[in-house]
Order: C-alpha cells, then sequence, then structure tokens
C-alpha cells in the first residue's frame, strides 16, 4: 500500500496494514466466492499502489499477473455488486471520518476524458476538469466531510439523452433496461436520498450552480428540513419587499446594491495558493420556514476583482449566522480535493473499461480505496498530534464577531 506510506514512518504503515485486512472483513460479504474476495482486495493493493498508469497490464504486473485477465474479469464478467461495495463505503466514511458530527454532504461533477464512442455515456459535452467541451464521460459524486477528513461517498454516471433512445449502443455498453434519463440534479438527489437513508445527518449540503439553481433540487431539500449552501447564477431572480409590494429581482442586482458596510473580509480555510479570503455579505430572505429554518441570501466577492462574484442560496438553522453561512459556502471545495486526490492516489479515472457495470464497479472500488487513505492519514495525524502532546485551535480571524453580527440585519 505504497499511497499510505507516503509521508508516514514504517511503525505507522505497519499499525495501519491490519486496518485493510478488517476493511477487507467489511466489504467481503459483497463478493461471494473467496477467489474473487482476494482478487478484489488485491486490486484495491494495486490501486494504492505507485505505478505509472493504474491500467490492467500495470496493475496486473504490480500484483504478480502475467496478464490482466483476472483484473478484467473482476471488472466485467464477475458475479458481485457495486451497489453493496459503495453501501458499505458509505457506513465506513459516516464512521472514520464524521462520527457523531454529521458532517456535511457536497455534491459535484467531474470529467473522464475518453477517445471513441463506445465508452457508455461518452460524448461531446462540457467537463468542467478540462474547462471545455471535450469528449468524455461525467460523473457525478457525493463525498461527505468531517472533522477527521473527506471521502467521495456515493457515485452516478450522467448518461446523456442521445445515449438513452439509442438501444443498440446500450445495449453494447450494457446498460440496464430500467435506466432513463435523469439530469445531474436528479442523480444528485438520488444519492443525497440513500444517505440520508444510511442515517448520515449532514449540517449542511454543498453545492455548485448546475445544482442551486434546479428548484426542485431546493424544494427537495427544503422537504426534509435540511439545511443547505447552494450556488446560483447571477441571471436567479428572488422575490423582495420594496415597499410597494413585491418584486422579482435578480440576485447580481441585489448584490450591486448592497452598502458598503454590508460587506466584510473572511477567510473561508486555506485553498491551494494560500488562504482562501473573500469579502461576503449575507442577508434573510423573510421569516421562519414552515420547518423552522431560515431562508438567507449569501454574496461573496473577489477581493482583487470586486466585479468577480458568486450569489448562494441557502436555508439555515434560526441560530445560524451570515459568518456560519460563509465558512459552509468555502467547504465545498473539499469535493475538488477529493476528485485531486483519486485521481493522483487511486486511480479514480484511469480506468480502460467501456460498459456500466465496469466503470460503477472501478469507481466504487478506488473510491473505497481513497476512503482507507482519509481514514488512515486522519489516525496518524492524530497519532503524531497525541505524540507531540500538541493540540492547535483555530484563531477567528480579527473582525469575524462584528461580520457575525452585522450580516444578519443586511438586506
Amino acid at each position: 500500500m505504497d499511497a499510505v506510506a507516503g509521508g508516514m514512518s514504517m511503525k505507522v504503515v505497519q499499525d495501519w496494514a491490519g486496518d485493510f485486512g478488517l476493511l477487507m472483513q467489511r466489504v467481503g460479504s459483497c463478493f461471494a466466492r473467496h477467489d474473487l474476495r482476494g482478487r478484489a482486495e488485491g486490486y484495491i493493493r494495486a490501486l494504492l499502489g505507485r505505478m505509472d498508469r493504474k491500467n490492467g497490464w500495470q496493475m496486473a504486473e504490480y500484483l504478480g499477473d502475467a496478464k490482466p485477465y483476472g483484473v478484467q474479469r473482476l471488472l466485467g464478467r464477475a458475479s458481485w455488486h457495486a451497489d453493496e461495495v459503495r453501501d458499505e463505503l458509505k457506513r465506513y466514511v459516516a464512521e472514520q471520518l464524521a462520527r457523531d458530527e454529521g458532517g456535511v454532504l457536497v455534491v459535484d461533477e467531474t470529467g473522464f476524458l475518453k477517445k471513441g464512442n463506445k465508452s457508455v455515456g461518452v460524448q461531446r459535452q462540457y467537463s468542467g476538469t478540462a474547462g471545455r467541451i471535450e469528449n468524455c464521460q461525467i460523473g457525478v459524486f457525493l463525498a461527505l466531510t468531517g472533522s477527521r477528513g473527506r471521502a467521495l461517498i456515493d457515485r452516478e454516471l450522467y448518461l446523456p439523452e442521445s445515449w438513452c433512445g439509442d438501444e443498440p449502443r446500450r445495449k453494447a455498453a450494457g446498460v440496464p433496461q430500467q435506466v432513463r434519463f435523469a439530469t445531474k440534479p436528479q442523480l444528485a438527489l438520488r444519492m443525497l436520498d440513500r444517505a440520508f437513508a444510511e442515517g448520515i445527518k449532514p449540517q449542511w449540503v454543498l453545492a455548485d450552480e448546475v445544482y442551486g439553481n434546479d428548484s426542485k433540487f431546493r424544494r427537495h431539500l427544503e422537504s426534509l428540513g435540511q439545511p443547505f449552501v447552494l450556488a446560483v447564477s447571477s441571471q436567479q431572480r428572488l422575490w423582495v419587499d420594496q415597499g410597494a409590494g413585491l418584486l422579482q429581482r435578480r440576485v447580481d442586482q441585489i448584490a450591486d446594491e448592497l452598502p458598503a458596510d454590508a460587506w466584510h473580509r473572511l477567510s473561508v480555510g486555506d485553498g491551494a495558493k494560500g488562504l482562501r479570503e473573500y469579502d461576503w455579505a449575507a442577508g434573510k430572505l423573510g421569516g421562519q420556514h414552515p420547518n423552522g429554518l431560515v431562508q438567507w441570501m449569501l454574496a461573496r466577492r473577489n477581493i482583487q476583482d470586486p466585479q468577480e462574484r458568486a450569489c448562494y442560496l441557502c436555508l439555515a438553522p434560526p441560530a445560524a449566522t451570515g459568518e456560519d453561512l460563509a465558512v459552509a459556502a468555502g467547504r465545498r471545495w473539499s469535493i475538488e480535493c477529493c476528485f485531486e486526490a483519486a485521481k493522483q492516489e487511486t486511480g479514480l479515472d484511469e480506468y480502460e473499461v467501456r460498459s456500466w457495470d465496469g466503470w460503477y464497479r472501478h469507481i466504487t472500488l478506488s473510491m473505497l480505496a481513497l476512503a482507507f487513505l482519509a481514514a488512515v492519514r486522519a489516525r496518524a495525524a492524530e497519532q503524531s498530534a497525541a505524540t507531540a502532546a500538541r493540540v492547535t485551535t483555530p484563531r477567528r480571524k480579527k473582525g469575524s464577531q462584528r461580520l457575525s453580527r452585522s450580516l444578519t440585519s443586511s438586506r
């Protein structure tokens, strides 16, 4: 498990090798045959290993196989259900990284660049990963972020409409008959509902504009009484009371008219280039929701370029402050960290399968490897802190209390 060893002492690696065995015991019942369980364990070990590219041939070589037939069979013809592994993965991450706190659930998608037109769901479509239209597959993912770490816990492959109506193409890729076209927000709601059914009770659900702009997505979370912070486009309209009655206004227009003293500077955590510091403003949109929660609008402004803004619609507990919402919005970045780690360390995007089952099987096992890596690193960090007898308490930036007070009165 070379990826586990990176940056850790040999003793730590030896201590946590037993944890890998315990995890394999947890998911062992998902594989009916002993040889299949061994093959799955080997595949995950290979995903955690160090090699140039985690494709069938190199993974087979890493495992000591002359040819990749065993790896290909695991992802193809073998009889096991990736959804059963996914459910155990979800419970494992909740126990290891969030425990009794709930954490936050984050929705986002990532692209997988592909050649040709045989890979299930592939077509020319926009990929946020590439930042342009590419020939690719799109996967919608759900991440759980807790105080001890973060990991991906669910996944759905986006199947474009061009695929849904093409029966020969569906059959060749093994797309199940019951699969019909679903938008990305619909796929996200399926994953969220599965997480809720597992007993995960997040403090917030976080997502970008693709999901925040979807009124059905927001209303479903509202109906469940689930707090959220969802980015929306600048064209999103809200009903506001301007004295002469309710009028619809665009959120960017509302942000433009906020007074200067409504904006306050706040860092919402570390980013790839240092502290992610922005100017923030927020205000309540009305009275309490029937479920006791309160609707807010939150705005974020770039310090160097004030014209670069982002807006959010939020549903929050009555005691929440504008600072709470800003900090929550900043945690959406955690799923990007998961994508980066999974692609760099556990081969999330290095598969060669083309079929529906093959995609779900590889992606699920890669997510399981990533979750194990996150759990090991969290425990190692705690051991290191205990050994040093040092507890670091985050310091609130000067002025953040003022932000909490002033934002609640911004309209």
